[in-house]
């Protein structure tokens, strides 16, 4: 599959998105956060400075989940009153999307449920209460609003002007993992599991010292 391409409406600088879904990139050149629509590309801002962080990923990192085959092509970072955690987005090698949540040294890797059904709302989903999604039963086990920190690289839709969002995050005694994420009406479904870092098999990772 062609991946397309085209100018940086800041720069002129070329841009090539990697994964041909990608609604969103940030031009390497100027830093300008860059849109898709079909052919047509929007320069939309200048992506702040990310918060420095001690993970071990970066964009361009590769691994695997379930023997599926992945690359890391975007970051959403968020902080909040106890610290931050990233949200990589991960190309599949079927060319499907995925995210790979990286706080404090736990890992998780989800996906997009698509037409999931009626969701519980914020106000309904508190911490304690058990959801049913297809065959998993989980419980809320924390409630967070974050604040949208910056982004990078390519990512499946557009985002780059949020503020607050609610996360509502559920776990299974099995190490079954979901998200409820309120950034958009109606929220969003995110179903996975946690991993080891070394179940991810990660190659191409940012080296720190004593490595």
């Amino acid at each position: 599959m062609t991946s397309p391409t085209g100018q940086c409406p800041n720069c002129s600088a070329p841009i090539t998105f990697a994964w041909p879904s990608a609604v969103q990139t940030v031009c390497a050149h100027c830093r300008s956060i860059v849109v898709r629509h079909d052919v047509d590309l929007r320069a939309v801002g200048i992506v702040s400075d990310l918060p420095p962080d001690s993970s071990p990923i970066q964009i361009g990192t590769r691994g695997r989940f379930e023997g599926d085959p992945f690359t890391v092509t975007g970051r959403i970072a968020y902080e909040y009153d106890n610290g931050g955690w990233n949200e990589w987005h991960l190309l599949f090698g079927d060319r499907s999307s995925g995210w790979l949540s990286d706080a404090q040294a736990e890992y998780a890797v989800s996906r997009l449920v698509e037409q999931p059904g009626r969701l519980p709302t914020a106000d309904e989903a508190t911490v304690g209460r058990r959801y049913t999604f297809g065959s998993v039963s989980l419980q809320v086990t924390t409630r967070t609003t974050a604040k949208y920190r910056g982004v990078d690289g390519e990512l499946p839709f557009e985002y780059w002007d949020k503020s607050a969002v609610l996360f509502v995050d559920m776990r299974s005694p099995a190490a079954e993992f979901a998200t409820l994420d309120f950034s958009e009406d109606p929220a969003l479904l995110f179903l996975g599991r946690f991993v080891g870092y070394d179940e991810l098999s990660l190659e191409g990772v940012r080296r720190f010292e004593g490595w």
